[in-house]
């Protein structure tokens, strides 16, 4: 008879602590709050831990003045290729005339920024949720150099488990195949712990807040 090889018993002693029921140590901490408490409201939360990630936010209080803020950011970068491929803000960018780009022709080569929507954004930690449904797919959130995200107040939540709850209720059972976060621009500080922005996907990320009277 061979003897167990030191794969075997490491596979048996998995499996036998997997066999094991072991109580909760701590049965009392099952509904205790990781964080502190915030006395915050959502929308200040959320731009103070977008600001701290190098993002930029912009709140508005309603659709014009969102078109507003958007044409003169545009004009104080002198963005030219501005690309965005969802239809709700196509129709807006169409009824006052602000110049986009509605297709991926040559969209590799001349992309400065991309245009989306998101599923939510999460103030705890200043983050934004993406998901395959949003029109845009993923090519726009990651590969222009600048990355705008529109969102309303009523897509604004506390935590990450808030942010999939208003997932669920929007898709119910058909579920995006992928989920993401974006927290800030790009940023790497692998090489000799520098901080670079952009080195895997956009430079800069601004988030346009618009009020809509539910949040």
């Amino acid at each position: 008879m061979r003897s167990s090889t030191a794969k075997e018993k490491i596979l048996k002693k998995i499996r036998s602590a997997l066999l094991e029921k072991h109580d909760n140590p701590y049965p009392n901490n099952d509904n205790v709050s990781l964080y502190p408490p915030s006395g915050a409201y959502l929308d200040i939360l959320f731009a103070e831990e977008l600001i701290k990630v190098n993002g930029e936010f912009i709140f508005c209080t309603d659709v014009v003045d969102f078109l507003e803020s958007l044409i003169n950011l545009t004009e104080q970068k002198q963005w030219s290729n501005i690309y965005c491929w969802e239809s709700s803000l196509q129709q807006l960018f169409d009824e006052c005339h602000f110049p986009y780009i509605g297709n991926d022709k040559n969209f590799i080569d001349n992309a400065e920024v991309g245009i989306t929507t998101c599923e939510a954004l999460i103030a705890r930690n200043g983050s934004v949720m993406l998901s395959s449904m949003n029109e845009s797919g993923r090519r726009l959130s990651i590969y222009p150099h600048c990355h705008i995200v529109v969102a309303f107040a009523s897509q604004l939540v506390l935590d990450l488990k808030d942010a999939f709850l208003l997932i669920k209720e929007r898709y119910g059972n058909t579920m995006p195949s992928m989920i993401s976060t974006i927290t800030g621009p790009s940023r790497t500080a692998d090489i000799e712990k520098t901080l670079v922005l952009g080195a895997h996907g956009p430079k800069e990320l601004f988030v346009f807040l618009i009020q809509d009277n539910i949040y």
